[in-house]
């Protein structure tokens, strides 16, 4: 069994929070719960983070997103 870490830091890269996940799940399924009651202005994430569902969310919160994306004709279903 294997386990990942989901981390949010701050701008200086301080940990805010963080959440244990099962090593076979996706990552975009913690993201909410993870910023719940987090006030920022933007996020920067990697491509594991490119998901409609997580991009619909931010632009909800009026977050800036910041994520590097698939490369093109790849589309993410989480």
């Amino acid at each position: 069994m294997t386990t990942k870490i989901l981390a949010l830091t701050d701008a200086l890269g301080n940990l805010v929070r963080f959440t244990l996940m099962p090593g076979q799940r996706f990552d975009t399924v913690a993201v909410a719960p993870l910023l719940e009651g987090v006030a920022f202005g933007a996020l920067i994430a990697d491509k594991a983070f490119d998901s409609n569902g997580i991009i619909a969310y931010l632009d909800a919160r009026g977050a800036k997103v910041v994520i590097s994306q698939h490369p093109p004709g790849k589309t993410s279903c989480h």
